[in-house]
């Protein structure tokens, strides 16, 4: 015990380190206009260098990652088909399933899923 506890203090000791040292040498000691400002040929931009992007790909591209993450929490459950009962099984990936479908009719509904409007 006394040994996971002086482990644990050591380990919370060094991160805190770890943590002053790096906002210490990341901070600015000054801001310059000119060099805060993009760059086209020398002269000041005209327009915002940041170009706005569509917010409704943005949204299909988060839908996307979520139901990629869990495809990929759908692939072990034939490997866990081998190791638990079948009603266990079978009532746990329906249930899964089921979310998943809920889920997407709901995405469907809100019409985050049509590309246009």
């Amino acid at each position: 015990m006394l040994m996971i506890l002086s482990t644990a203090t050591i380990i919370i000791f060094i991160s805190i380190i770890v943590m002053l040292i790096a906002s210490l040498l990341s901070k600015k000691s000054f801001y310059d206009r000119e060099k805060n400002s993009p760059f086209e040929c020398g002269f000041d931009p005209k327009c915002s260098a940041r170009i706005p992007f569509s917010l409704h790909f943005f949204l299909i591209a988060i839908i996307f990652l979520i139901f990629d993450v869990e495809i990929a929490l759908l692939l072990p459950v034939i490997i866990i088909m081998k190791y638990s009962s079948m009603l266990i099984w079978l009532s746990t990936t329906a249930f899964f399933l089921f979310i998943l479908l809920v889920g997407l009719y709901h995405e469907w509904n809100q019409g985050a899923l049509e590309w246009t409007n």
